[in-house]
């Protein structure tokens, strides 16, 4: 058996809470996490909106039933299996979307991308693929990718605000992981704004407006 390889056209969707035109004051790019919908998660985002913030919901690319053959829908970003061809494959949508939404701006307002759990990794990986301009990453109940390019990173992240958000109940977030995200830190030499929060694995309304 031999594997094979095909590039073909592919649509997927987005979403969008407000206008990215020139009275916008600023443009977030928001990664939702593991078996979450664009179109549910942007909705966290409403309060931005109304601030006069343009925010833009990407969407996993794999859609999936939560519970057997029926039901909730979710999606992810990638898998264990063929990773690296799915990394490729979301990071040329990403790259597409950035360019839809920015291509008609005489002036780039600021950029803030967020990722939420699986999507810290996602919108990271993004970034460092470097064909789009930010000024802030937040990584928000997530962490860098262990096997990035530290030194890439580093050179990339040193241009950013970069801050890092989390619930102090959030079940994911053992004392292993968040170790793990201080030595990700400290080989990306960052020293990001920590914010901590009363709640869970979620976003939190408070935060985000402060965020602004």
């Amino acid at each position: 058996m031999e594997s094979q390889e095909i590039q073909f056209n592919f649509k997927a969707r987005y979403y969008r809470l407000g206008k990215s035109d020139k009275s916008t004051r600023q443009l977030w790019f928001v990664v939702h996490g593991y078996g979450q919908l664009a179109q549910f998660f942007i909705q966290k985002f409403k309060a931005l909106e109304e601030a006069g913030i343009c925010v833009i919901a990407p969407e996993g690319l794999s859609r999936f039933y939560l519970d057997g053959n029926a039901g909730r829908v979710g999606s992810s970003w990638m898998t264990k299996e063929n990773r690296l061809m799915d990394i490729e494959n979301y990071i040329d949508y990403l790259n597409g979307v950035y360019k839809k939404e920015t291509s008609d701006l005489k002036v780039l307002p600021p950029v803030t991308l967020l990722g939420f759990s699986q999507g810290a990794a996602t919108v990271t990986r993004w970034l460092m693929d470097g064909k789009i301009n930010a000024n802030r990453l937040i990584l928000w109940a997530g962490l860098f990718p262990p096997d990035m390019d530290f030194e890439k990173g580093a050179e990339i992240l040193r241009a950013l605000e970069v801050v890092e958000v989390y619930g102090k109940k959030d079940p994911f977030l053992t004392e292993a992981s968040l170790q793990q995200i201080k030595e990700l830190n400290k080989k990306l030499n960052l020293q990001p704004e920590i914010i901590e929060f009363d709640g869970v694995h979620e976003l939190n309304n408070d935060v985000l407006l402060k965020l602004i």
